[in-house]
Order: C-alpha cells, then sequence, then structure tokens
C-alpha cells in the first residue's frame, strides 16, 4: 500500500500531507500518533473523510496525495474534520484560476 497507515485508522499518502485519510469511523478524543507526533481528534471523523495533521491557517493550502486539494476556508485546528465546512476545492475551478491570474 503506497503511504503510511497511523494506528490502523488513518492514512497519509505522501509526506507533506496536511491531512490524514480516515480508515473506519473515528471518535472525538481518540489519539492517533504518527512516530513521535499525537493528534487528538477534535470531532468525528467518519470513514472515508480527512482530519487534519496540523494547524492550518483560513486560506492556507490543504494538501493530499503529495497535491493541493483545497483551501482552508477558516483556521482548522490539528485533529479537525476537514471537509466542505471547512475546505473548498481549488480543482477545476475556473473562477479561482480566473481571479489568481489577476493578480
Amino acid at each position: 500500500m503506497k503511504g503510511r497507515v497511523l494506528d490502523g485508522a488513518a492514512l497519509v499518502l505522501a509526506d507533506g500531507d496536511s491531512v490524514a485519510t480516515a480508515l473506519e469511523d473515528l471518535d472525538a478524543g481518540r489519539e492517533v500518533r504518527d512516530g513521535n507526533h499525537a493528534v487528538t481528534l477534535a470531532d468525528d471523523v467518519p470513514f472515508g473523510h480527512k482530519f487534519a495533521l496540523e494547524p492550518l491557517s483560513a486560506g492556507e493550502t490543504v494538501q493530499k496525495y503529495g497535491e493541493v486539494i483545497g483551501r482552508a476556508t477558516e483556521a482548522v485546528a490539528a485533529g479537525e474534520w476537514v471537509h466542505t465546512h471547512n475546505c473548498e476545492s481549488t480543482r477545476g475551478r475556473g473562477d479561482v484560476a480566473a481571479t489568481e491570474a489577476e493578480r
């Protein structure tokens, strides 16, 4: 399997990713370890969904697969569920590309 599994509970697909993907439904309060680094989940994270491995500032890019998959729409703490309520996709967004080209 590509990537690394954290505590049998989550998958990090590439070094530098800012999120991990839950391999099962994870309960808030669970600690997930990555070597010497631990993240305590602030929210329940459903199977297949993402949680932050590190704090993200509003506007900061979200990395998964070693690629930018979106942008945080608000500050996200380590261990928070990352989904449409706090992250927006930047992939295939002509409006984002046009805005960035104007800068």
